[in-house]
């Protein structure tokens, strides 16, 4: 059944696993850069380095935060070589393009990558003139998502209305704070469908699909 956008005039995504697919493998390239990273920083060995990567990724947001709370780390060393990764793995979506194309209203990007990096990503994707924002962790004062206080920053600095947004993310626990907010949430992924959260309101592994069967606004269907 096309899901009921038909409220929506903001359109918020996630960029890394959402505009484009896990499955092209393009993340795991820039954890590896995030490992090197830290066992070089942190001087562990490799599997103890990576283990710690992982553990200020998951209580923290992102493994900058960790690093940055942990062992007061200057963020911009970090984001420029780990995101220094190839992208011969992405490959432009006509379909996404046209989709997102077709969307009313404001269309902004809202990541926990840098904005350097959604900005080289989004070109090579083709995306980049389809989004007049690009919220990244910079302007997020290095606080990734899930934090409430990010969420409250994005609706302040952007004046997002939370019940006219639709939010699209391969996260879950990202969505939590958009959907108490009152956001439309999308979970993006072929993990999505086995998803039972109360804070997912839709789920599709086909982005492009999704956004082009949905009722919008101003259309008659």
């Amino acid at each position: 059944m096309a899901a009921d956008l038909t409220h929506v005039d903001t359109w918020l995504f996630d960029l890394d696993n959402t505009l484009y697919p896990a499955e092209t493998q393009f993340m795991a390239l820039i954890e590896g850069r995030m490992t090197d990273f830290v066992e070089r920083f942190t001087g562990l060995p490799r599997e103890e380095a990576r283990a710690l990567q992982k553990k200020y990724y998951l209580e923290h947001g992102t493994t900058l935060a960790g690093l940055m709370t942990y062992h007061g780390m200057d963020p911009a060393q970090f984001l420029e070589e780990v995101h220094d990764v190839s992208m011969e793995n992405l490959v432009p979506d006509t379909a996404l393009h046209a989709a997102i194309d077709a969307l009313p209203g404001r269309r902004l990007v809202f990541t926990n990558g840098s904005l350097g990096h959604a900005e080289r990503v989004l070109g090579h994707l083709g995306l980049r003139d389809l989004f007049s924002e690009i919220f990244a962790i910079e302007t997020a004062d290095y606080i990734p998502k899930p934090s409430l206080a990010t969420f409250d920053k994005i609706t302040k600095l952007h004046a997002i209305d939370p019940p006219t947004t639709a939010f699209f993310e391969d996260s879950e626990k990202n969505l939590v704070p958009a959907a108490r907010l009152g956001m439309t949430t999308v979970l993006v992924g072929a993990h999505a469908a086995a998803s039972t959260s109360e804070h997912v309101h839709h789920r599709t592994n086909d982005l492009a699909g999704f956004l082009s069967s949905a009722r919008l606004k101003g259309t008659s269907t």
